[in-house]
């Protein structure tokens, strides 16, 4: 590995997840050389290449051959296991050991007959029967298995339960009712409905899903210990931790789902990352990111239907079905597009969206590293779609007012230049026209104050003004940027904390943004700002009020001589404790001594 290759190898490494998953390593001839499962993706790619770890000659030849490679993330090590053996079989890597047949990896079948049997088998019927599987790990298989018969009295022999049978009486209850395995539906001591119950259950836990389960043995457990049946409570008890800590759920779960291909998009104002996952018999055989840059605000639906096409003929795929995360219309009348609300499909995209934002997030992470540019363009794109402005907002300026019991009001202006803190422009307002504690008030003088300035020495106005609170707070920013004539000329929102609503002059509704959004972070980024540096300035005015306040009642000491004394020292106690000397060289010797007499007679001297 030399030259650039190396380095973007490292770097894809190093923004491995921790999640389990499948890698692929490719040789310089992009071909796949080997495929590995991992709990940790981050962990077990790392240790091919960390020179401490100890590593056979053949594990050496494979590192020495790697120059590139690619990953899937997965819900699970079953799944792991699943995904790694599909690619294996199907590209055979030379530094692989060709895994056997698909045959060797059991499910687990319910049967479709009267009073379904629930088996485990390694040869799939198609007779309507329903399949669970396969399980690459037998010992869970078994695991699973004997917790269902440990929960579930069922039926385990091949007799032919049909309704007339049963009516004729043809069959005898056998040992495994009498054990309490079985609850003898062969003699109508179990009705069909009872079993279906049950049957239904199985089928719950099998897919991931216990809750149905958990609720119905905690009403058993109720049930028991309201009849003071401790004992019986007690298994229930045992069997409802069995369920809560079980860990079988696993993404591919249904053999019945085969060809489908399962897309999912994510995108921005410039990239579009889309994810494919070729599914064939439940277990996916492909799987890939690509990267579209947009060129002229292509929609989603446009970039998945264009992506499709490239996909299935890339992957050479003939799948009947198509499942996405929206509606699309499709050239094709044979295929049919699935839009899945819950089950089996929709875990299935649920892992495609979880692959593709994790690709988006490692390539812009790799872009913006290289381009810082490129993160603050997004931002801004994204805010000014999300705010709906009509200029990108280069220049924002937020305001926040701070006052204790109407005491020391204050007012902070922050600037945003291109995303970021410009701190050489943030200014504080000493409150001048407004006496108590007066929002409202504070609010429309300091942004009069703010904007008239700018305009009398042609300074740069913002595209975009922050008001941090509510309609109230808005509508007395409003009334100065009015008489200023400058409504036509800025945009101005207001942000309340408590949903952290947006407000717009005017719209009595609020604007809510994705609590995840970027747009959003920076507008609380702002907020916080402005809040963090309005009270620092509150704090020290207040501050220095109280040191002065002191200071004055000395009798002979004015606001001027206790302004000067705290310019000079920086505190009282630093006064206190100065000598007539260090006092005669900022204020005149009789006031330096009206001071060293009254710290003197508090002791503090």
């Amino acid at each position: 590995m030399i030259g650039d290759d190396s380095l973007l190898l490292k770097e894809k490494i190093r923004q491995l997840p921790t999640k389990p998953g499948v890698y692929q390593f490719f040789n310089y001839e992009k071909q796949i050389i080997y495929v590995g499962k991992a709990k940790s993706l981050k962990s077990r790619v790392s240790s091919y290449f960390n020179s401490k770890s100890q590593i056979n000659a053949k594990t050496r030849a494979l590192v020495k051959n790697i120059t590139d490679l690619s990953f899937t993330i997965v819900d699970t090590e079953i799944d792991a296991w699943l995904l790694e053996n599909s690619l294996i079989k199907k590209h055979q890597p030379k530094y692989n050991v060709l895994l056997k047949d698909d045959k060797t990896f059991p499910s687990i079948c319910i049967k479709n007959e009267p009073f379904p049997r629930v088996f485990a088998t390694r040869n799939l019927v198609k007779d309507g029967s329903i399949y669970f599987g396969p399980y690459a790990s037998i010992r869970t298989m078994h695991t699973l298995m004997d917790f269902i018969k440990s929960i579930y009295p069922l039926r385990t022999c091949s007799l032919n339960l049909s309704t007339q049978n049963i009516k004729a009486q043809k069959f005898k209850v056998c040992l495994e009712y009498q054990i309490g395995n079985c609850k003898g539906p062969c003699q109508s001591y179990q009705t069909a409905e009872e079993y279906a119950e049950t049957i239904e259950q199985i089928k719950h836990i099998l897919r991931g899903n216990t809750a149905v389960a958990i609720n119905h043995f905690k009403q058993l457990m109720k049930e028991s210990a309201v009849t003071l049946n401790f004992e019986t409570a007690q298994i229930y008890k045992q069997k409802l931790d069995a369920l809560e800590v079980y860990q079988g759920k696993s993404t591919v779960v249904n053999v019945s789902i085969s060809h489908v291909d399962v897309f999912s998009i994510a995108s921005d104002t410039q990239f579009a990352f889309i994810n494919y996952l070729k599914v064939v018999n439940g277990t996916i055989t492909q799987t890939q990111t690509i990267e579209f840059r947009k060129r002229l605000e292509e929609s989603d639906e446009e970039l998945l239907t264009l992506a499709i096409a490239e996909f299935r003929l890339r992957y050479n795929s003939t799948s009947k079905e198509i499942i996405s995360p929206f509606a699309l219309s499709l050239e094709d009348s044979n295929i049919k597009c699935t839009v899945p609300k819950t089950g089996d499909k929709k875990k299935l995209l649920e892992l495609s969206e979880k692959n593709t934002l994790f690709f988006k997030k490692t390539k812009l992470e790799q872009y913006e590293k290289l381009n810082p540019d490129i993160k603050t363009n997004r931002i801004l794109e994204q805010l000014k779609t999300d705010l709906r402005l009509s200029q990108l907002p280069t220049h924002i300026e937020c305001f926040d007012n701070s006052n204790f019991q109407g005491a020391n009001p204050v007012s902070a202006l922050v600037v945003f230049k291109d995303a970021k803190p410009s701190k050489k422009d943030y200014r504080h307002f000493n409150v001048k026209t407004v006496i108590g504690p007066n929002d409202f008030a504070t609010m429309e003088e300091v942004v009069y104050r703010r904007y008239k300035r700018v305009l009398e020495e042609e300074g740069e106005l913002p595209q975009l003004i922050i008001i941090d609170g509510g309609k109230g707070q808005l509508s007395s920013a409003l009334k100065s940027i009015a008489k200023l004539d400058l409504t036509s000329k800025v945009t101005i929102i207001g942000i309340a904390k408590r949903l952290e609503e947006i407000y717009y002059p005017g719209d009595s509704l609020p604007l809510y943004i994705d609590k995840r959004s970027e747009s959003l972070r920076i507008i609380q980024q702002l907020r916080d700002e402005a809040h963090r540096f309005g009270i620092t300035f509150h704090r020290k005015k207040r501050d220095t009020s109280t040191l002065k306040n002191e200071l004055e009642t000395i009798v002979g000491i004015g606001p001027d001589t206790a302004t000067k004394l705290l310019t000079h020292f920086k505190s009282v106690k630093k006064i206190s404790s100065s000598s007539l000397s260090q006092l005669s060289e900022v204020i005149n010797p009789k006031k330096a001594a009206l001071i060293i007499n009254h710290y003197t007679e508090k002791g503090e001297a």
